[in-house]
């Protein structure tokens, strides 16, 4: 689980609702205060939200892109069906194709995912390449999560099928470390993060984690849309999700330019914000200047 050092959003950003024909998706959307170079939609992971990306809004937002950092359905934020079915891998890329449709006179519109949402993102970009000006994917590998990952994934999806959410929250805290009370930026917004918990969708987390654990190998297919579509990964120097030189050959296979975070894990985005930033902002300016 991301675990984003506040909940705040910074004075660039503001929450509201992006309405689609697919329904209402809850985002933050940052703006720049001078020209505009282009739009991002944020797309972030398993367990996590929009606020994955908050200490990243106002830095792109500097570096004149305008972001839009969205909970996906199910997804803390944005209300979803019951049933696991909706959460179905084609139902969420048409998800993103929708909320790119609602950005689509915003110039042009960079796509970047975390971990899940970077196997979202290229879900929709595999469906239709045509909105999307670049693809980044930060710490998502190309095909399943690594065995102790999908070990992970099946002892919470079996936890879902016996406990509330309010009582697997609290058996999940009960496993962190130590240290975890007294760090900011690991055990930092208990209470947010907790809500956060609640408001995921059980359907929504079982049907994902079914996706993380079983995924396969696209990376061929993504190719494909060489050159038209620039292609970035991004990761920490450690990762146990995806190992990263399985991230390293995974960008040499898909001809994307590669930035390694130093002194960050699975999520960059959170460890390293200002660093992930630059080279996010770094490679969207190479992609329309």
């Amino acid at each position: 689980m991301s675990r984003p050092p506040t909940f705040v959003p910074p004075a660039c950003a503001r929450a509201r609702a992006l309405v689609t024909p697919r329904g209402a998706f809850a985002v933050l959307d940052a703006r720049p205060r001078g020209p505009r170079r282009g739009t991002a939609l944020l797309l972030p992971g398993f367990t996590g939200s929009k606020e994955d990306f908050i200490v990243m809004l106002e830095p792109l937002a500097e570096r004149g892109y305008r972001v839009v950092a969205v909970d996906g359905r199910g997804q803390y934020e944005t209300d979803g069906p019951a049933e696991q079915r909706a959460y179905a891998q084609h139902e969420l890329a048409q998800d993103v194709l929708a909320q790119a449709e609602a950005l689509r006179d915003e110039g042009p519109l960079h796509l970047l995912g975390h971990s899940l949402g970077g196997q979202v993102a290229r879900a929709a970009l595999l469906t239709d390449a045509s909105p999307f000006t670049s693809l980044t994917l930060v710490s998502s590998g190309p095909a399943e999560v690594s065995a102790p990952q999908r070990a992970r994934i099946k002892m919470l999806s079996d936890a879902l099928g016996a406990m509330d959410m309010a009582t697997l929250w609290t058996a999940m805290r009960a496993l962190d470390p130590p240290e975890d009370a007294d760090d900011p930026h690991a055990g930092g917004n208990r209470e947010e993060l907790r809500q956060r918990w609640l408001r995921n969708s059980p359907a929504q987390l079982l049907a994902t984690g079914r996706q993380l654990s079983t995924e396969p190998d696209r990376i061929a297919e993504l190719t494909a849309l060489r050159p038209r579509v620039p292609f970035h990964v991004v990761s920490g120097d450690h990762d146990d999700t995806w190992p990263v030189p399985l991230l390293d050959d995974m960008a040499v296979r898909l001809g994307a330019r590669r930035t390694v975070i130093a002194d960050a894990d699975h999520s960059p985005n959170t460890d390293r914000p200002g660093e992930t930033s630059r080279a996010v902002a770094d490679f969207w300016d190479q992609c329309v200047s």
